[in-house]
C-alpha cells in the first residue's frame, strides 16, 4: 500500500513541474518584451542627445568663425560670446544626425546658446507578449548648450593698438594685432555640453 502511494506522489508533481516551467518561461518572455522596450528608448535617447550635441557644436564652430573674423575689433566679442552674433540656426545638423541614428526629430534653438530637440526613433519595440508593443516607438529629449568659456578687458581700459589679454578658463592669449597666428580653437573659446 504504501509503494503505490509514492507513485501516485511523483504523478501528482508533474504538473506542478509544469506550472513552474511555464511561469519562468512567461517571466523570461516578459523581462526580454522589458529589455526590447528599454533598447529602443536608449536608442531614442542616444538620438536626441547626438542631434542635440551636433546643432551645439555647429554654432559653437560659427560663433568661433564670427570672433576671428572680428578679432580686430574687441568691442564686438562680448556680444559674440552673449551669442548675439547673426548665426543661422543649425536644426539642419540636427536633422542630420537624427536621419543616420534612424529617428526623426524636432529641433528648435533654447536661447541664444542652446537648441532643444525631441527624437522618435523610426524602429518600433517589435512583437513581444505584450500587447500592443509592435507599434510602438521611443521618443526622448535633449538639450545641448553653448558655454562661453573666454573673459576678457573692457575695450574701452586699453590703450592705443592693443588687444584686451583673453582668459579662456585660465589660459591667457595674449593677441598682437600684428601677429594673429596662435589664436585660440573654437573648444578654447566655447564649451559644449549637454543640460542635466
Amino acid at each position: 500500500m504504501r509503494h503505490l502511494r509514492g507513485h501516485g506522489d511523483a504523478g501528482q508533481a508533474f504538473p506542478i513541474y509544469i506550472t513552474v516551467v511555464g511561469g519562468l518561461l512567461f517571466l523570461a518572455l516578459a523581462y526580454f518584451a522589458v529589455g526590447q522596450a528599454a533598447s529602443t528608448r536608449s536608442e531614442a535617447q542616444t538620438a536626441a542627445d547626438a542631434a542635440a550635441l551636433a546643432a551645439a557644436l555647429e554654432t559653437r564652430d560659427q560663433l568661433a568663425d564670427q570672433w576671428l573674423a572680428n578679432v580686430l575689433e574687441p568691442g564686438s566679442w562680448q556680444g559674440i560670446f552673449d551669442g548675439e552674433a547673426p548665426v543661422p540656426s543649425a536644426c539642419w545638423r540636427a536633422h542630420e544626425l537624427a536621419a543616420r541614428n534612424d529617428a526623426t526629430l524636432k529641433c528648435h534653438p533654447d536661447g541664444l546658446l542652446g537648441y532643444t530637440v525631441v527624437a522618435e526613433t523610426n524602429e518600433t519595440v517589435g512583437d513581444t507578449i505584450v500587447p500592443g508593443t509592435e507599434d510602438q516607438t521611443a521618443t526622448e529629449s535633449a538639450t545641448a548648450v553653448i558655454e562661453a568659456r573666454c573673459s576678457f578687458e573692457s575695450p574701452a581700459e586699453e590703450a592705443g593698438d592693443v588687444l584686451p589679454k583673453l582668459t579662456c578658463e585660465g589660459e591667457q592669449w595674449n593677441l598682437e594685432p600684428d601677429d594673429l597666428l596662435n589664436l585660440p580653437k573654437p573648444e578654447d573659446l566655447f564649451d559644449v555640453h549637454l543640460a542635466d
